[in-house]
């Protein structure tokens, strides 16, 4: 880029990090996210959850300001685009040795969103494609690693979850409806991920890196709910409504069993192929889900902690208490964890890695294991 064009792409980038370097000054390393709401931050407004309503959710909500809940508080700009990129993403609380931390992770975004124009990616949400704004980024920093979490919008994750939830209302289950839903949806899926990588390569290349100048990782998804066995509610009456993880006991061992794991492997043998590492968070929530025996629901006699709550925003049926994108997400103690996850694997050399719990340890116990 030269003259004008390259004057733009700058102005371009300081918009995003909020910074371009002056004249002679040392180029910034940084790291960037890619992709959907697993890694751009949504639910991050919560700490656990709560029997509680009426605004400030006994303490849990991090949006209150004392009267009233502000979410830009925790979302920035990025709460009235419906982007929802957190001040506790993964990203955000993770340490990668760089000098700054780029989210262009939009909540709901596909492949779609992450391609190139070029190669027919389409803006969202106001925002350009993703990997034209890592084209500008790249410009104008020395990126050093690339994360991208991408496939559960294309496989229409949250739809899948909306059907069990309303099979449960009707006293029916979903699992062998919905995986055959996935099943049909994988050949596109795969497509655009293997794509996306494909493209992200070739946009750095195209910016003078090699693709060894940086790392390029590809993250997977983790249960929202435990197995059923393992939720501690019964399965039938209302309280898993009204405790937020209305889902049947066969659903929720379908989920975390078969499509959690399913996804993961189809997201790793891609990474593989696309020559990038892969980060395994099918168990990085494990026994911290919505309604897990184990954790408990915030009181005004229990405040929030890693150490008891639950790390995943539960199901809300209305928009009174936080959008309803935010449910099914991890909440500020699972990104947190989450991050530790990243901070690990930014100290690992460069791998296939699982993230996972430990028994009796907050967000700062997670551990990884090659593999």
């Amino acid at each position: 880029m030269r003259g004008k064009a390259l004057m733009v792409a700058l102005a371009t980038a300081a918009s995003i990090i909020g910074y371009a370097p002056a004249a002679g000054a040392a180029v910034p390393t940084v790291a960037v996210a890619l992709g959907d709401s697993y890694i751009s931050g949504e639910a991050g407004r919560w700490l656990g959850n709560t029997d509680a309503v009426g605004g400030s959710s006994a303490g849990t909500d991090r949006a209150w300001n004392g009267s009233t809940a502000d979410p830009t508080r925790v979302y920035g700009t990025t709460y009235s685009s419906g982007c929802h990129r957190s001040d506790v993403s993964p990203l955000s609380g993770a340490s990668l040795g760089v000098d700054r931390l780029v989210n262009l992770a939009c909540s709901g975004a596909t492949s779609a969103n992450v391609l190139p124009a070029a190669l027919g990616g389409v803006p969202f949400k106001g925002e350009a494609p993703q990997i034209d704004q890592l084209a500008t980024v790249a410009g104008a920093n020395r990126v050093k690693v690339i994360v991208l979490s991408l496939g559960g919008n294309d496989l229409g994750f949250g739809t899948i979850i909306a059907s069990c939830v309303e099979a449960w209302f009707w006293g029916d289950y979903c699992a062998d409806e919905q995986q055959a839903t996935v099943d049909a949806a994988l050949p596109a899926m795969r497509d655009g991920v293997s794509r996306s990588l494909a493209a992200i390569r070739g946009t750095m290349r195209a910016a003078g890196y090699a693709d060894a100048d940086y790392r390029l990782v590809v993250q997977s998804y983790s249960s929202p709910v435990p197995r059923g066995a393992n939720i501690r509610y019964p399965d039938s009456g209302w309280t898993r409504w009204d405790m937020g993880c209305p889902v049947v006991n066969y659903d929720a061992t379908w989920v975390r069993d078969r499509l959690v794991p399913q996804l993961s492997t189809e997201l790793r043998t891609l990474a593989t192929a696309g020559g990038a590492e892969f980060l395994d968070l099918r168990d990085a929530l494990d026994g911290r889900e919505i309604c897990a025996r184990g954790r408990i629901r915030v009181t005004t006699a229990r405040a929030p902690s890693d150490l008891t709550a639950e790390w995943v925003r539960e199901f809300w049926s209305s928009e009174t208490e936080g959008r309803q994108q935010e449910t099914f997400h991890p909440d500020a103690f699972g990104q947190r964890a989450l991050s530790r996850c990243l901070t690990l694997l930014g100290a690992a050399a460069r791998g296939n890695y699982r993230c996972l719990t430990t028994a009796g340890a907050g967000a700062d116990g997670m551990r990884l294991v090659a593999g």
